[in-house]
């Protein structure tokens, strides 16, 4: 019969062995923190007061950007909280509500960039009909319907966190929790635990990587039948910064996936170093990406930065009244 002493909360874990660092590892991570959170906000606050940015692209753009910031609110208070405060304790009901947010939000987000693929594939099949068929309702139905998958698949594997019995170890093994982490401390039976994340992320994260792949495919084939080399090059321009992002996404989720399920004796800090990457680098450089390669979210950017300027120049040309 299990021991069932789950209201012992669980204990974080930050960097093992460099505790006596931790202040100085906070720097780094505090810092990135801060430009996802400025990066993404800014996006969002340009997408908002341009109306230049109200298109289909940019929406779905900001759909990326809410999102990485909901992932990366939801996982680093936790890791801050270790690493300034020593605050290692977290309470199951907390534990599986971070880790059902940072799940979700992760299909979430493979979602979003399948539907900014679809957005690409119309731009440059169908240019014309672009307008008719990428509707603002359309749109608004894409977003709805990659929160709903997201936030509905997930549960499953989540409710049950909190029926387990956890008689074994309560240490986890990184400074936020993770549904495969959590479920190793069960005592009991985790069939069901381990099978369905991985139909899961089959039949979303991977075969959503699959269908944006075979969109790209045809989207090449459009392009080569263009006649004008410039007219090639503005087509594919325009779909860069989207498989950046892309590749971004899915090469750490992946590397993630593989490291928790075959890496067994893989060092632990390779571990922690996968997981921190996945979750702060794609929040990281999507903002990054578009602001380097959009033109129109550079000129947002400018045109803000120019208005301030612009009113202190204005206040330092003007005289003073003569007596």
């Amino acid at each position: 019969m299990w021991l069932n002493i789950s209201s012992t909360p669980f204990h974080l874990t930050g960097f093992p062995g460099l505790e006596e660092a931790h202040h100085w590892i906070s720097i780094p991570f505090f810092a990135v923190y801060t430009f996802v959170i400025l990066g993404n906000g800014i996006l969002l606050f340009l997408i908002w007061d341009d109306r230049s940015l109200h298109e289909p692209m940019y929406y779905f753009l900001a759909m990326l950007a809410a999102t990485d910031l909901g992932v990366t609110m939801t996982t680093m208070p936790t890791v801050l909280g270790v690493l300034w405060l020593d605050h290692r304790e977290i309470g199951h009901g907390f534990c599986f509500s971070q880790a059902y947010f940072i799940h979700s939000l992760a299909i979430v987000e493979s979602g979003v960039l399948l539907a900014m693929a679809y957005d690409r594939f119309i731009a440059i099949r169908n240019p014309l009909r672009y307008s008719s068929i990428l509707t603002n309702t359309k749109v608004v139905k894409m977003g709805v319907g990659a929160l709903l998958r997201g936030c509905l698949t997930i549960i499953p594997p989540i409710v049950p966190l909190h029926w387990f019995p956890y008689c074994r170890s309560h240490v986890l093994s990184h400074a936020f929790c993770l549904h495969q982490d959590v479920i190793k401390l069960a005592c009991a039976d985790i069939t069901f635990n381990h099978i369905y994340p991985v139909v899961l992320v089959s039949f979303t994260v991977f075969l959503d990587s699959l269908i944006i792949l075979f969109s790209y495919i045809l989207i090449l084939k459009t392009v080569t039948g263009i006649a004008s080399g410039k007219e090639r090059t503005k087509a594919l321009n325009t779909c860069i910064s989207h498989i950046y992002c892309v590749l971004i996404f899915c090469v750490t989720m992946i590397g993630l996936s593989l490291i928790h399920r075959f890496g067994k004796y893989v060092p632990h800090v390779v571990h922690i170093a996968m997981s921190y990457v996945h979750f702060l680098f794609p929040p990281l450089m999507n903002p990054i990406i578009y602001s380097i390669r959009t033109k129109q979210i550079q000129r947002g950017i400018l045109r803000k930065l120019s208005l301030p300027f612009s009113q202190v120049k204005c206040f330092t040309s003007l005289k003073p009244l003569k007596d």
